[in-house]
């Protein structure tokens, strides 16, 4: 008897985790379900996408959410949800609607996430931005991101994170370009006074499995006193996340700008 090809390519992703895997790391409880492809039903569809990958790749309380999302396949239980929840209206950007053709911006997908885990009683997933407060230094900065990331997985929720492109134009930092993934692993531990640290992630663009590394940038970035980042760069070389936008010449980062999660 053969073995059907998701099943077949479910197990080789199974495999290959299990071979990455060091003690000293933490993964999602499920990450054998793999990535949901946001292609099945749209380009602009990767908040949904990231969000649906994070409920199949959960424990089973998070499991269950993505069981009782009406339909069979990603692409029926991703449309649901844009249709019976992003077609809502915004809270947050006035006059639109949640998922429009430029996508979902962050604020809007925690209440979608929020509703979904209300049909299983589960507390609604927490967000949180990714910038420097106060007197954070650019190492908690690193310290307070990895903590996020890790809680959430612990908990067994994966993290959505939102990723944004900056280039530097017209003699400031502009953002391009947002998408949004799914961390599925990061070191269970970090050095207090680390500067970066690598995590595992699943992009809904293709519905592909990657690695990253967040750091603190080697020049300021977003920097409101020129000589210090107010933020973090994330180094992912298989991600796209507008590259096409960037013109010749400028100065480019990918910035994490905010997680959601449970913490």
């Amino acid at each position: 008897m053969s073995t059907p090809p998701l099943m077949l390519l479910k197990l080789l992703l199974f495999l290959s985790l299990i071979t990455a895997t060091a003690a000293d790391d933490r993964w999602a409880p499920n990450a054998v379900a793999g990535p949901v492809n946001q292609l099945v039903v749209a380009g602009n569809a990767c908040g949904p996408a990231a969000l649906l990958t994070s409920l199949q790749c959960g424990d089973e309380s998070w499991q269950a959410v993505s069981n009782i999302i009406p339909g069979r396949s990603d692409k029926s239980k991703l449309l649901y949800i844009i249709k019976a929840h992003g077609l809502q209206e915004s809270a947050s950007l006035k006059g639109r609607k949640r998922w429009t053709r430029h996508g979902i911006n962050a604020d809007d997908l925690v209440q979608i996430a929020g509703e979904l885990a209300a049909m299983k009683g589960l507390p609604s997933p927490r967000s949180e931005q990714l910038f420097r407060t106060g007197r954070e230094t650019p190492t908690k900065l690193i310290d307070r991101t990895h903590a996020r990331l890790r809680d959430s997985l612990k908990r067994g929720f994966p993290p959505v994170l939102s990723l944004k492109r900056y280039v530097f134009r017209q003699g400031q930092w502009q953002s391009i370009h947002g998408h949004f993934v799914t961390i599925i692993r990061v070191p269970e531990k970090i050095d207090r006074k680390a500067r970066s640290f690598t995590f595992t992630y699943f992009d809904p663009w293709q519905g592909k499995k990657h690695e990253g590394t967040f750091r603190v940038p080697t020049e300021p970035l977003i920097s409101v006193d020129g000589q210090s980042s107010s933020c973090l760069e994330a180094v992912v070389p298989s991600a796209d996340v507008g590259r096409k936008l960037v013109k010749s010449g400028e100065k480019t980062f990918i910035v994490p700008v905010g997680v959601m999660g449970r913490w």
